[in-house]
């Protein structure tokens, strides 16, 4: 009897012990459950919303990459392999893929000889000009594709789950533009520099010929007292110019390709089939226009340098 009564007291705690282990592990499973809901939910809250900075991905050292950077280096990588690829196929009589680049070039070059009057200059130029508006051309195209700015992970930032593109339009930043608009106008000064002298461009902003020639000619040309010294003056508003133009380059790129993507963003919002197309097709033609306006002002300012003051 008492060891019958033992093994009922045993089987009654172990039914005890497996109704508990029973009732932990589905208040487990309902913990995962909701924690995996609210992941999800958070997940789901998580919009890209359009910064006006690039959003880091990771960090090289003390250097941070940006997806806008990932994307300009995606760029400059099409460019190479595609240059390696062409050259290795260009014959003498061209056809093909090699006829309709000549046809390019051959357009490009003539569109130069039309703003330097000058052949020799155009293929000094050329090259600069030419490397930009394919640079920038492949960067405002590029943030058009599928993937570009909607392929990513999620992160925390300051309490708040954001949801960061591992790609974004290299011009939609304005640290790519800007560096853009610094090349531009340091590259038209050196070739200002180069083709013209150091002595006779220097003196294009700070004008010491013009006092330097005030007592030569005081006594034939009385006024020149006055003229000279205004000549100074507007060499200082040359290197105002010269900030201007860094602005205006950058700024410009920069606010157009990022009014695209914040336009293609909203439509796709409001109807994510068919009413986006026209706009696509609008950004396509921005992303042509924008490039060419960047490179003839960068050929007119390396043209402008290169030639004397009057």
């Amino acid at each position: 009897m008492e060891d019958s009564s033992i093994v009922n007291h045993n089987l009654i705690d172990n039914e005890n012990h497996a109704d508990s282990n029973s009732e932990h592990a589905e208040i487990n499973h309902e913990n995962n459950t909701g924690a995996t809901h609210e992941q999800t939910n958070s997940h789901e809250s998580a919009e890209h919303a359009h910064t006006l900075f690039a959003e880091p991905v990771f960090n090289l050292g003390n250097f941070t990459v940006t997806n806008s950077l990932i994307n300009s280096w995606l760029v400059v990588f099409i460019i190479i392999v595609f240059s390696l690829v062409l050259r290795t196929k260009i014959k003498q009589i061209p056809k093909g893929l090699q006829n309709v680049f000549e046809i390019v070039v051959e357009s490009a070059l003539n569109l130069c000889d039309s703003v330097t009057n000058d052949r020799k200059k155009t293929l000094k130029f050329f090259p600069i000009v030419f490397g930009l508006f394919a640079f920038i051309l492949l960067n405002n195209w590029l943030g058009l594709l599928p993937g570009i700015g909607s392929v990513g992970y999620y992160a925390v930032q300051e309490g708040h789950n954001v949801f960061i593109p591992f790609f974004r339009g290299g011009t939609a930043d304005l640290n790519t533009t800007v560096a853009l608009a610094l090349f531009s106008v340091i590259a038209a000064n050196i070739a200002g520099v180069i083709i013209i002298g150091f002595w006779s461009h220097f003196n294009k902003f700070i004008n010491i010929n013009a006092f330097i020639e005030i007592p030569k000619k005081i006594v034939k040309e009385p006024a020149i007292v006055l003229v000279n010294p205004i000549k100074a003056f507007v060499g200082i508003v040359e290197i105002v110019g010269e900030m201007a133009k860094v602005a205006s380059l950058s700024f410009r790129l920069f606010g157009n390709v990022f009014a695209g993507e914040v336009l293609l963003a909203s439509m796709a919002a409001i109807f994510a089939f068919f009413i986006p197309i026209p706009f696509m097709f609008l950004e396509l033609i921005v992303g042509i226009i924008q490039a060419l306006i960047f490179a003839v002002l960068t050929l007119v300012y390396m043209t402008i340098a290169s030639e004397h003051a009057h």
